[in-house]
């Protein structure tokens, strides 16, 4: 599982002209790209990252300021662009192993007391983000 990890001020996920999920404080964007052998552990280890990583102002995690999170799936994470100029997905999970994994994490976020939104599995969506820094981290459950 890999997640790229961004502090914002602000953040929304509309489709549809529609917001379906939006946080107004400062906070945490989290891509999620699933993988197909994604199961517990590695839920764990992105929610605790995502949930202690002390990515905010003060050097706090957005569990210490009780900040909300932005979590929104992203299988694009897992491209592979080594060959060629079309990105292979083959890494990634597909689309009915990958949601129940996602929203595993979301329930792992939000068993940690945090605020979670989220985007719609699936949906085209336009993201709208305010970054805040720059400071964007990506965790990789499989790296060493």
């Amino acid at each position: 599982m890999r997640a790229v990890i961004q502090r914002v001020r602000r953040a929304a996920v509309v489709v549809d002209g529609e917001t379906v999920g939006e946080i107004t404080a400062p906070g945490l964007f989290v891509l999620v790209g699933v993988g197909h052998d994604d199961g517990p552990a590695e839920v764990e280890f992105i929610a605790r990252k995502v949930a202690d990583l002390r990515l905010l102002e003060g050097e706090q995690s957005v569990t210490d300021a009780g900040a909300p999170v932005l979590v929104v799936s992203q299988f694009t994470l897992l491209a592979d662009t080594r060959k060629g100029r079309r990105p292979s997905w083959n890494a990634a999970a597909p689309g009915d192993v990958a949601e129940p994994v996602v929203a595993q994490v979301v329930l792992a976020l939000q068993a940690r007391g945090l605020e979670v939104a989220t985007g719609r599995f699936g949906a085209h969506m336009e993201i709208e983000s305010i970054a805040d820094g720059p400071v964007t981290i990506v965790v990789d459950s499989s790296a060493p």
